[in-house]
């Protein structure tokens, strides 16, 4: 599924903080200050995150055109007014509703519901030795003891990297590259200990491992 989210918010440092927490989680985030191009940006969106109070036109306004617009796509209404009169003006075009100040990870909840409420299909999971890889949802499960396995935004990026390029060997400087959008610096440990805590988490045998291979001298592998 489309992971990428259209962001209205007027509030720089606001919006800085949710669309960096939400690109932890995997999504892709196309912000805007105001709702002038609200639906020319959501055409290639799977979800829309709405401040209500926003210059010129407000959320109510922005919010009932974009839902014309695009029946199709589910809009997250944010807004600190807490009035019912409010919530059900909201809930008119709305399909859910969250009033500041809100914890990051409700907000990461309330959005993979609404995803999966207006998702149509979802493609089959990718099986990897004990594994169950659901990567459009960012989840993985062990096939045998049916438990989700939690991973953090990080190491899910990287591993759906790898997993992407089963088979081959992958240097430090392609992952790094792809996954934090930097050029990998010699001698950076980050990588590193993220594959470490991402072994302990999916590998039977950390010490062994069968999923994520080291390649000396080159770099990473899932085997295929």
């Amino acid at each position: 599924m489309n992971r990428s989210l259209l962001y209205i918010e007027d509030d720089r440092d606001i919006a800085q903080w949710v669309s960096s927490f939400l690109q932890e989680r995997g999504y892709s985030v196309v912000w805007l200050r105001s709702g002038e191009r609200a639906i020319e940006s959501a055409k290639d969106c799977s979800l829309a995150i709405l401040d209500v109070m926003l210059p010129g036109l407000d959320g109510f306004t922005v919010g009932q055109r974009l839902k014309k617009a695009c029946p199709g796509l589910p809009i997250l209404l944010l807004t600190a007014r807490t009035s019912i009169d409010d919530k059900l003006e909201g809930l008119q075009f709305a399909d859910d509703y969250l009033t500041k100040p809100f914890h990051p990870d409700e907000l990461a909840a309330r959005i993979e519901v609404l995803r999966r409420r207006f998702s149509v299909s979802s493609p089959e999971p990718a099986i990897l030795q004990h594994l169950k890889v659901y990567e459009e949802e960012n989840r993985v499960v062990n096939i045998e003891s049916g438990e989700e396995v939690m991973l953090t935004g990080k190491q899910f990026q990287i591993f759906k990297y790898l997993l992407r390029h089963q088979g081959r060997v992958m240097t430090k400087e392609q992952i790094y590259e792809a996954v934090w959008g930097e050029s990998y610096i010699e001698g950076d440990k980050t990588l590193m200990v993220h594959i470490r805590y991402l072994r302990e988490k999916l590998e039977n045998d950390p010490a062994a491992p069968t999923v994520i291979e080291t390649v000396r001298g080159l770099g990473y592998r899932v085997r295929s």
